[in-house]
């Protein structure tokens, strides 16, 4: 069984807890993303909100992946828990720009962490709201490519201006 990948970010360097031993026994088996890969796989991320398909989105996560959305209380750590969140929340027509950026690579995964705008539609009205949030990103690289670990995003406790 596959561990997910636990990391954080303490003092600036990237901790990597335990995953599957075989993804990082060799170099061979190492893949480094560059921070050029890492704002492609977010603007994959925003094309795939643009198709309202809640399957595409989902097909992004990891299947052990977790999300931790804005706008729901309960953490999604199943692809049909992600699927479902993504069935309403793309009805608001999403689209995302990152505001500020922190991104970290090492073997097989990366983060990317900062804060973002979210514009949602509302479909009855069409009055368009920005959400002002911060985000957490890990993507892990295995057998079927980068994908999305873990996606925290919170709303920004303070009034933003």
């Amino acid at each position: 069984m596959k561990y997910l990948i636990a990391s954080a970010l303490i003092a600036g360097s990237l901790v990597v807890g335990p995953t599957d031993a075989a993804a990082l026994s060799t170099r061979e088996d190492c893949e480094m993303a560059s921070v050029a890969q890492v704002e492609e796989l977010f603007a994959g991320f925003n094309a795939a909100w643009a198709t309202k398909d809640p399957q595409t989105v989902t097909d992004l996560f990891a299947p052990e992946a977790v999300l931790l959305a804005t706008v729901s209380n309960t953490p999604r750590t199943t692809p049909e828990a992600v699927k479902d969140y993504f069935v309403g929340f793309l009805k608001n027509s999403p689209v995302g720009k990152i505001d500020t950026s922190t991104t970290t690579v090492g073997c097989n995964i990366a983060t990317r962490v900062g804060t973002w705008t979210v514009s949602l539609t509302n479909p009855t009205t069409k009055a368009v709201s920005n959400v002002k949030a911060r985000y957490s990103f890990i993507y892990r690289h295995g057998r079927d490519g980068w994908k999305i670990a873990h996606l925290h995003s919170s709303v920004m406790p303070e009034p933003v201006s």
